[in-house]
C-alpha cells in the first residue's frame, strides 16, 4: 500500500515496482518506478497524498511540458479546492534560502497546514528547494517528489538530503528529510534535452566506477544511452524505456540506495558516493555555474582518475577508460578557467574542512572499485599540477584534432 515501507529487514529490497529501504537507524522509505504517473488511471500519487492538502511546485519548463497533465490529474483524483500548483525559478543561482522562503510563503498563502503535503515536480534543484522548505515548514511536513530528470531519478530522488547554496558554498544549508514518496516515471526522461541527459549519465558513471564494473562496461557499449532515437516514436524521440536504459537506471538507483543505506545521515564522512564531488563544487561556483553540476562532476572524476594514476593507486588502462567514457558521452573532462592549481588546492582544503579535517578523496583503483585518500599531504602540489597538466594537454590535443578534421 502507498505510504508503507515494505522492507522487513535492514537494507534495500527491489521489486518490479521500485525499491524499499530500511536503514539501521529505523528510517524507511520507498522509491517507486511507475508508468503514466500523471495519468488519471494511475492511483499512486493520489494514494500517497491520502486526502491531505497539497501545494505543488514545478519549474517553468516542466510546467510547460507537464503542467496541463499534472493539473488534470489533481483535478480528477483530489478534492476540489484541496490543491494548488505554483511555478518556481530553477537553476543553481535560484537554489537559495530566498527560494526556500518563497516556497514556504506560497504554501502558507495556499492554506497548507501541518498535515499538508508539498509536491515537488521537477529535477534535482526543485526537489532540493522544496524538500528543504518542507523540512522547515511548521517544523517539518511531508513532501513528495516526482523526479523528471535523470539526475533526479538516480541521485536526488533516491536519497534523503535536501539543501541550497549559501555563503559562496554549494549545498551549505540543508537537512536530512526523507520524502514521503519519490516517484520515477521513465517516460518523463523522453523530453529531456541532451545536456541534461549527459549530466545524469555523469552521476551514473560515478556509481559504475566505484561499485559496478559490469555497469561501466554497459556504458562503454552504450555511451549514447537515453539519447538514441526510437524509430517507432518518430524522429528525435529518445529511448527512455528500452532494455538497456532500464538496466542502467535501475542498477544505478539500487547501487545508490545500497551505498546510502548504512550511512543515511552521513555520520561517517568517508563516502564512496562522493566520487566526483571534491573538486566539482569549486569548479561550479568559481565558474559562475557555467558548467552544469554533472559536467563539473565529470571534470572532477577525470582529475581524480589522473591523481589515482600518479599516486600509483590505479593503472593507466583504468584511468584512460574512465576519461574516454566521459568524453564519448559528451561530457567535459577539463575546464581551463577553473582547473588551476590554486583553485583545485582551494577545493581540496574546502573538502578537508567540510569532512571533519579529513580529505576522504575518492579515487578509482579498478573498474568497480575505489579507495580514499584521507590526508591533504597525500596529494603533493606537484602531483596535483601534473594531473591538471595531463588533462590540459588532452584537451589541447582534442582541440587540434577538431581543427584538423574541420
Amino acid at each position: 500500500m502507498a505510504g508503507q515501507v515494505l522492507a522487513e529487514a535492514e537494507g534495500v529490497r527491489e521489486d518490479p515496482g521500485g525499491f524499499d529501504l530500511l536503514a539501521p537507524d529505523g528510517t524507511g522509505y520507498r522509491v517507486d518506478v511507475t508508468g503514466g504517473v500523471f495519468s488519471p488511471d494511475n492511483p499512486l500519487l493520489a494514494e500517497y497524498v491520502a486526502g491531505r492538502r497539497v501545494a505543488a511546485f514545478v519549474g517553468p519548463t516542466v510546467d510547460r511540458i507537464y503542467g496541463e497533465r499534472l493539473r488534470e490529474y489533481l483535478t480528477t483524483r483530489l478534492e476540489p479546492g484541496s490543491w494548488s500548483v505554483h511555478t518556481i525559478a530553477t537553476g543553481e543561482r535560484n537554489k537559495s534560502l530566498t527560494s526556500v522562503e518563497e516556497v514556504c510563503a506560497t504554501a502558507k498563502a495556499a492554506g497548507l497546514d501541518r498535515h499538508g503535503v508539498m509536491l515537488a515536480v521537477g529535477g534535482g534543484i526543485v526537489a532540493d528547494i522544496v524538500g528543504f522548505a518542507a523540512s522547515m515548514y511548521a517544523r517539518g511536513i511531508r513532501y513528495i517528489k516526482v523526479n523528471t530528470s535523470l539526475v533526479g531519478q538516480v541521485d536526488v530522488g533516491v536519497g534523503v538530503k535536501t539543501g541550497v547554496n549559501a555563503l559562496h558554498t554549494k549545498n551549505m544549508f540543508g537537512a536530512y528529510h526523507p520524502a514521503h514518496a519519490s516517484l520515477n516515471d521513465p517516460a518523463l526522461l523522453d523530453t529531456l534535452p541532451a545536456r541534461e541527459i549527459r549530466c545524469g549519465l555523469a552521476e551514473i558513471v560515478k556509481m559504475a566506477v566505484i561499485l559496478d564494473g559490469e555497469l561501466f562496461r554497459t556504458l562503454e557499449r552504450h555511451p549514447d544511452a537515453f539519447l538514441r532515437t526510437r524509430p517507432s516514436a518518430g524522429a528525435g524521440a529518445k529511448a527512455g524505456g528500452g532494455d538497456v536504459e532500464t538496466y542502467i537506471v535501475r542498477t544505478s538507483m539500487r547501487l545508490m540506495m545500497e551505498e546510502l543505506c548504512p550511512n543515511l545521515r552521513e555520520h561517517d564522512l568517508a563516502r564512496l558516493v562522493d566520487f566526483g564531488h571534491t573538486f566539482s563544487p569549486v569548479i561550479e561556483t568559481a565558474g559562475g555555474h557555467r558548467l552544469a553540476h554533472g559536467e563539473a562532476v565529470a571534470v572532477d572524476m577525470a582529475l581524480s582518475a589522473h591523481l589515482a594514476l600518479l599516486l600509483g593507486l590505479t593503472d593507466a588502462e583504468t584511468c584512460e577508460r574512465i576519461v574516454t567514457l566521459l568524453e564519448r558521452i559528451g561530457l567535459p573532462v577539463y575546464d581551463a578557467a577553473t582547473c588551476t592549481p590554486e583553485l583545485m588546492t582551494q577545493a581540496l582544503r574546502a573538502s578537508w574542512q567540510r569532512r571533519g579535517r579529513k580529505l576522504h578523496l575518492v579515487v578509482p583503483t579498478a573498474l568497480g572499485k575505489a579507495a580514499f585518500v584521507d590526508e591533504l599531504d597525500d596529494i603533493p602540489a606537484d602531483t596535483l599540477r601534473a594531473a591538471l597538466d595531463a588533462l590540459a594537454e588532452r584537451a589541447a590535443g582534442a582541440t587540434r584534432e577538431v581543427r584538423r578534421d574541420g
